[in-house]
């Protein structure tokens, strides 16, 4: 399966489960990201990973640990203003793309809860991660 058709399959899943996922993401916190393409101009989603500071989610660009960001990364730096699901809830919301102290803090927080992207820092090196904030708008 290619990875457009498995993310299709975990953001038709997620949206008929309420949010919630089975397979590799059973128990993880989902989030799909609505935004729009940097080339392209067209509407994508990207389902995701995340964890929260505050009542903002945080994403993280890791790409399991690829030497490249991933394309929805160069989304939302073009296009920062997005719109979130969470659950059953849908806003819009702006991406923040975060640096320095603010950004090591935020990854740290998502390892700690999810220890995979310890190995993924490790494995991007020496690409930094990207961490984006998802503020609602």
């Amino acid at each position: 399966m290619d990875h457009l058709a498995f993310n299709q399959q975990i953001i038709d899943e997620f949206r008929s489960n309420a949010g919630v996922c089975t397979g590799p993401f059973e128990g993880a916190p989902m989030i799909l990201v609505t935004m729009t393409g940097a080339k392209s101009g067209r509407q994508l989603c990207s389902p995701l990973v995340y964890s929260t500071n505050g009542d903002d989610p945080v994403i993280i660009a890791s790409k399991g640990g690829a030497p490249t960001h991933p394309n929805w990364y160069h989304n939302l730096v073009a296009n920062p203003d997005c719109t979130v699901e969470i659950g059953t809830e849908k806003y819009q919301a702006t991406a923040v793309l975060t640096h320095a102290d603010e950004r090591k803090r935020l990854f740290d927080a998502q390892a700690e809860i999810m220890p995979g992207f310890v190995q993924y820092e490790i494995d991007a090196s020496p690409r930094e991660i990207p961490v984006f904030r998802l503020t609602r708008n």
